[in-house]
Parts: structure tokens; sequence; C-alpha cells
């Protein structure tokens, strides 16, 4: 596992600009509301998900989105979706719920999980995201996010994820 200084040395190396912001820890998007407002930028909740065929998935998306989990695996070419476990997200990715982050493919061998990004998200100019720790976001572009991702060999799935009507 690579962590944190991997991915740090990883944005260093690559030449991508980003800005951190330091928080106390946050381990919900409502919780985390209030330190967005100080963070420019878009901003993310993340699912780890598992499908019945036994394939792995981080779905990154605006925070504000309600995911239609029903129409999310033909949205993404999965099988039927449920919730990963977390020692499955500690075994694979090297974090823990709350902390969950596109970033943690750092730590994934590749092709061991799908990461998916947003089509907004990944067009976005500033895109927060927690550095493998809910104690903090950084915020860089979603074209970086992608760069990083191929980086570490993960061919990144940017699609348009299905949400729910507001009520």
């Amino acid at each position: 596992m690579r962590g944190e200084a991997g991915l740090l040395a990883d944005l260093k190396a690559l030449g991508i600009p980003f800005t951190a912001y330091e928080h106390d820890a946050v381990f919900t998007v409502a919780e985390s509301d209030a330190v967005n407002a100080a963070i420019p930028g878009a901003h993310t909740k993340n699912l780890f998900l598992k499908d019945n065929g036994g394939a792995y998935w981080l779905v990154t998306v605006p925070s504000v989105a309600r995911v239609d989990l029903k129409a999310l695996p033909p949205a993404i070419g999965s099988k039927r979706l449920s919730f990963g476990k977390a020692e499955d997200m500690a075994r694979l990715l090297g974090i823990v719920p709350g902390s969950v982050t596109p970033l943690a493919a750092i730590n994934a061998a590749p092709g061991s999980i799908t990461v998916v990004i947003d089509a907004s998200l990944a067009r976005a100019a500033a895109v927060g995201v927690h550095p493998l720790r809910n104690t903090a976001t950084f915020a860089l572009a979603g074209g970086a996010i992608l760069d990083l991702l191929r980086h570490w060999g993960h061919g990144p799935l940017i699609a348009a994820i299905p949400v729910q009507d507001n009520l």
C-alpha cells in the first residue's frame, strides 16, 4: 500500500496542482456540508460496491446526487450491485469507511476494482476528494483525477450516473 505519501509523491512527479484543506473528521455527506462550504469546487460522495459476479466498483458522484441503485448496473456495465464490506475496502483500497475516495485506487492492484467517475466530475475544474483519510480534502481538476487513475493502471469509467428524482 502506497498510502498518502505515495499519493503526494505522484502528484508532485506528475506536476498535478492541488490545494489541500485540513479539517475535522467527516463520516457522511451531511457532516461534510459545513466543511465543503469553505472549499471551492465540486464535492463528492463515493460508493464502494460489489456486484453479484464478485467484481468491485468504486463510484464517485457529486455529493448532492441520490444515486438510483437499481438503474446503476446497466449504466456502468455491471451486474446487480450491493454495498461492499468494510474488510474488503480495507483489503483492496487500504482505507476505512468515511475515507472513501477515488484516490484510494493508488493502493489497489490494477484490475481489482473498477473506478467510475460521474461525467460531470470528470469535466470539473476543481473536485474535492479525500486524500485517503477523512480529515482532509484535496481539490484538484477532474481530469487530474483521471490522469492519476490511469497512472496507477486503472482505466477509469466515465459515466452519466443515474440519479433518483428529488421528491
